[in-house]
């Protein structure tokens, strides 16, 4: 699992300035394909955004509160709205027919190339050994570049998160072979590994 929020200030050196907006689409972003409907987040989906991030896994592996509880989705929904507006961040519910939500991917400007996006992920306990996480994130990448013209489309994930560097290798994502970024998060160090998409062939 990567970040589902906007990470929190690297701990080695200070982020550089932010890049453009992301170029999003005036129309409600959704995705269809590989066997998902990735949708954005709506009030009808709090019960379900509180089901999937309230759990250790995610309090482990994410700056997201816990617990994460009535107010703290609330609060998410808003954020990803406001959010949505302003370009800086899309948040996709990601479901199997447009129904449910039993996850989340992401995208936001990555700070460190102008041009370029960041991507996130988080599925529910429940729904894991689905793929749900390698199909959304192959969705939202080629959204990245097909879409939205980005030049280069990145994963930032803990170096001991096995699971979610395996979704990595299995969406064509290889590291950048640069040394780890040290990140705290709720007092915890986390070494950051780079995952660079190689791209439209």
């Amino acid at each position: 699992m990567t970040s589902p929020a906007s990470p929190s200030s690297r701990a080695s050196s200070p982020r550089p300035p932010a890049p453009v907006v992301l170029p999003l689409p005036e129309v409600p972003v959704r995705l269809v394909g590989l066997g998902l409907v990735l949708r954005e987040w709506v009030r009808e989906d709090l019960a379900a955004m509180r089901d999937a991030f309230d759990n250790p896994e995610v309090e482990r592996w994410t700056p997201l509160p816990s617990p994460f509880d009535d107010a703290a989705a609330a609060d998410r929904l808003a954020r990803a709205e406001a959010d949505r507006v302003s370009g800086t961040r899309l948040c996709l519910a990601v479901t199997e027919d447009g129904g449910p939500a039993l996850g989340e991917v992401l995208m936001f400007p990555d700070a460190h190339h102008p041009g370029g996006a960041e991507l996130g992920y988080g599925i529910n306990p429940k729904y894991r050994g689905r793929g749900l996480a390698s199909r959304a994130v192959r969705l939202l990448t080629g959204f990245a570049y097909d879409t939205l013209g980005m030049t280069r489309v990145v994963l930032r994930i803990d170096h001991d998160n096995d699971a979610s560097s395996a979704v990595a290798r299995a969406t064509g994502y290889v590291p950048d072979g640069a040394e780890p970024v040290v990140e705290m998060s709720k007092g915890r160090e986390h070494r950051l590994v780079t995952w660079v998409h190689p791209g439209r062939a």
